[in-house]
């Protein structure tokens, strides 16, 4: 689960050129901007990740002065990455008294601070009729970001990766388990109806067909982008699904890619793009730093033409083991991406 505020140690203080008041404080792979003398290195804070929905009483000064805004009955505002005399600012630190109690380094304090993950609205026509939660019997879709992996990247850069594109739409996820048939958004479970499209695109798709046919019991994982999501970046008719990952439920573990890309390919079903099957980040691609795998996700969607949009990102999985990780772009995460 992702930690949306969690005691952190500070790693490093850096000068800010031209900066008198403001330096930059480095958390793992984060860096954050932080008022001068405000924390050392080797001090314990909150670190509080972008997409946190931070309470108003916790951090006034992110409303600038403004009436705060309010998202699920919470007034505060949400953490965005923005840039501070040229210097990115991904987050957010509190002292380590806010907690008020002692709490040991890494643990998981959103709660206790009232912080939440803040989401983008689901349009009408994806949210519809909710059956129950997201079934327990399977993860919901989500990498952990490489700015968290510090330490475990460290070890990762000569083992061989699949590299895809991140696309940037809603969540979907198709399963049958116990003959029990499902279609699900991020965090529902969702009942068959015909005004919902993601149910629509299941069956156009023959996804449940395809699932059945394997004799398994599986959740077939993907993107449904298109008209009516997230602005349709990718300027596309009507509503198209891409699969990223398959989780076997009854194994309780992921396809590995080419697995994955096999089953695809057999039934018919649309892959999300694939960069690079077998790629070393050190020998092949020449990424040995969180930084240049952070500036190797910038670029041109591929799903787009030559005027085509920011990609969001590239999601990374290991060949032959339960690995992975994403690399969101931060140049699309400035230019006002979710």
């Amino acid at each position: 689960m992702r930690k949306l505020a969690s005691i952190r140690k500070i790693d490093a203080i850096r000068p800010i050129p031209g900066a008198d008041a403001i330096e930059c404080a480095v958390v793992g792979g984060w860096t954050v901007v932080v008022k001068k003398g405000e924390y050392t290195a080797g001090d314990l804070a909150v670190y509080c990740e972008i997409d946190s929905w931070i309470p108003h009483e916790l951090a006034p000064f992110l409303s600038r002065g403004q009436e705060p805004r309010e998202y699920e009955g919470i007034r505060g505002e949400r953490l965005r990455t923005v840039k501070l005399r040229g210097q990115l600012s991904q987050g957010l630190l509190l002292p380590y008294a806010t907690c008020g109690k002692i709490c040991a380094e890494g643990e998981d304090v959103a709660g206790l601070l009232g912080i939440v993950k803040w989401e983008a609205p689901v349009p009408a026509q994806l949210a519809g009729e909710v059956r129950g939660a997201f079934p327990g019997f399977m993860p919901r879709t989500d990498q952990e970001r490489i700015q968290n992996l510090s330490a475990e990247f460290e070890t990762w850069t000569n083992l061989a990766w699949e590299v895809t594109e991140k696309l940037d739409g809603a969540s979907m996820t198709v399963y049958v388990y116990d003959d029990d048939v499902g279609v699900c958004s991020r965090n529902l479970n969702l009942r068959d109806t015909d005004s919902n499209t993601l149910w629509q695109v299941a069956h156009r798709e023959q996804i449940i067909t395809a699932i059945l046919d394997s004799g398994r019991d599986l959740a077939v994982q993907g993107e449904l982008v298109g008209e009516g999501i997230q602005g349709n970046p990718y300027r596309l008719r009507g509503q198209n699904f891409y699969v990223f990952d398959i989780y076997d439920i009854r194994a309780g573990h992921y396809l590995l890619p080419a697995e994955r890309r096999e089953f695809c390919e057999q039934h018919e079903l649309a892959h999300v793009p694939v960069l690079a099957h077998t790629a070393k980040l050190a020998d092949t691609l020449g990424l040995v730093t969180i930084e240049q795998v952070l500036k190797f996700a910038e670029g041109q969607s591929v799903m787009g033409d030559i005027t085509g949009p920011e990609r969001e990102g590239l999601v990374f999985k290991c060949c032959d083991r339960a690995l992975s990780f994403k690399a969101i772009s931060n140049r699309f995460l400035l230019k006002g991406g979710n």
